[in-house]
C-alpha cells in the first residue's frame, strides 16, 4: 500500500516529467528540488516541465536482473542527458540491446512499470527509446 501512495504522490514527475529549476541561475533539477545546491536561499525553485528528449550518457546491459524483472532480460538501463541539461536514470526499450550507443538520441515514452501481483495496481511510467 505503501508504493501505491508513493506513486500518486509522484505522479507529476512519473507522467509529465516535470521537475524543477532555479530561476535565479536558470539550473534544472530532475526530480524536483526544494533548494538550488548553487544558490541555495537565494534561489527561487519553480516546477519546469522537460521536453522529454535528450541523449545516452552512459548506459549498462542487464544480463541477470532481480526476480522482478527477469522477464525483460537483456534490457538496457541508461543515463539520459536531457536537452535541458539535467540527467535521469531510465529503461531504454523497444531496441535491441547491441544496438545501443553513447550518444544516440533518445525520446520519452510511457510505459507499464510494474503491476501489484496478478490483480493488482499496474504502475505506469516514463521510459526511453531511440529516436528514429
Amino acid at each position: 500500500m505503501k508504493d501505491i501512495v508513493r506513486g500518486w504522490r509522484h505522479i507529476q514527475q512519473r507522467y509529465n516529467l516535470i521537475g524543477s529549476k532555479c530561476s535565479q541561475c536558470g539550473n534544472v533539477f530532475f526530480p524536483s528540488r526544494v533548494l538550488c545546491p548553487e544558490c541555495r536561499r537565494k534561489g527561487k525553485i519553480e516546477d519546469f516541465k522537460f521536453c522529454g528528449e535528450g541523449k545516452i550518457h552512459t548506459f549498462s546491459v542487464i544480463h541477470t536482473p532481480t526476480d522482478e524483472f527477469k522477464t525483460l532480460a537483456p534490457y538496457v538501463v541508461a543515463i539520459i542527458e536531457l536537452d535541458e541539461g539535467a540527467h535521469l536514470t531510465s529503461q531504454i526499450v523497444d531496441c535491441d540491446p547491441k544496438t545501443v550507443e553513447i550518444g544516440d538520441e533518445v525520446e520519452m515514452v510511457f510505459r507499464k512499470i510494474k503491476a501489484e501481483g496478478d490483480d493488482g495496481v499496474i504502475s505506469y511510467g516514463y521510459k526511453f527509446k531511440l529516436k528514429n
